[in-house]
């Protein structure tokens, strides 16, 4: 029987050169999707799933997210000042969901070394991994997606998209065939291979966002020699625990956008505002009189 799924890590210690000049000085993780920083809603999907623990890896001055999951005494009184001590327990809730815990990763040596850091912190236990540039909106949260096909198949899940063979050269691509009767578009993925070259790729599926990993990865991580970019890619682990034991692969339901990506950035918030419940509708009247204008 599959172990529960309590714990979640969230990489989130890369310098974001895309996002220059902005990113000199406030994290990409902490750029705002209307009115809340771009890891919340990270945080938010795993809590939304049944985790109880997420740990976020950092690097050097990142440390507006430990304040952002912190009470903050100053506007507590501010508002509660102004009558408004209605939005303190709000603003206090947010952020008293479950447990967050912040580790810093000293060298920037690629995503597989990012996670080999959170080894302590995930002990025996399966884990799900979220991307930090990567968030998705959907109406089942995607981790509790990929929790549900661990639980059916045992193995750890890839999160899938169908994507352009031009856009594989920047992801991956999975060995994966399909999975008879299965509920979802779910697949038994044995091999994979990262930013494949013209000709190299084995399917259209490549993993975007988001995995499911069990502790068996950490000791593949740990032999694993630097790849792409001279860095220790963790798709070069996975692709070694496929070949020995297989994972599934989901195609997840939900809208990704790739937040360390200035175009990515701005249609989140699009496609969030439309949604919001303060200014929606607004910003929806405001969108289609400005279209006219194009």
């Amino acid at each position: 029987m599959s172990k529960k799924v309590r714990k979640a890590v969230i990489p989130a210690a890369g310098l974001g050169t895309r996002m220059l000049p902005i990113s000199r000085c406030v994290p990409k993780e902490m750029l705002p999707i209307v009115d809340r920083p771009a890891i919340s809603y990270l945080v938010n999907e795993a809590f939304d799933s049944g985790i109880t623990d997420v740990l976020i890896i950092t690097g050097r001055e990142k440390e507006a997210m430990e304040d952002y999951f912190d009470f903050s005494p100053e506007y507590d009184a501010a508002l509660t000042a102004k009558g408004r001590a209605g939005e303190v327990e709000a603003l206090r809730a947010e952020v008293s969901r479950g447990n967050v815990f912040f580790l810093r990763q000293k060298e920037k040596k690629g995503l597989g070394h990012a996670i080999l850091q959170a080894r302590s912190f995930v002990g025996d236990e399966p884990f799900a991994v979220l991307y930090g540039d990567d968030v998705i909106f959907s109406e089942t949260p995607v981790a509790a997606q990929l929790i549900g096909s661990y639980a059916r198949y045992g193995r750890p899940v890839a999160g899938l998209k169908h994507v352009p063979p031009e856009d594989l050269r920047k992801f991956c691509s999975m060995k994966a065939e399909a999975i008879p009767g299965a509920e979802r578009e779910e697949y038994f993925v044995s091999d994979m291979i990262e930013k494949p070259a013209p000709g190299r790729e084995y399917t259209d599926l490549a993993i975007l966002g988001r995995v499911l990993l069990t502790p068996e990865i950490f000791g593949i991580l740990e032999n694993t020699a630097p790849g792409a970019g001279g860095e220790i890619q963790l798709t070069d682990a996975m692709a070694e625990y496929a070949r020995r034991r297989g994972m599934t692969g989901l195609v997840f339901e939900g809208e990704r956008f790739d937040l360390g990506s200035k175009l990515g950035l701005l249609a989140a918030n699009v496609a969030q505002g439309v949604r919001h419940p303060e200014v929606g509708e607004a910003f929806s009247a405001f969108l289609r009189e400005f279209v006219k204008t194009l």
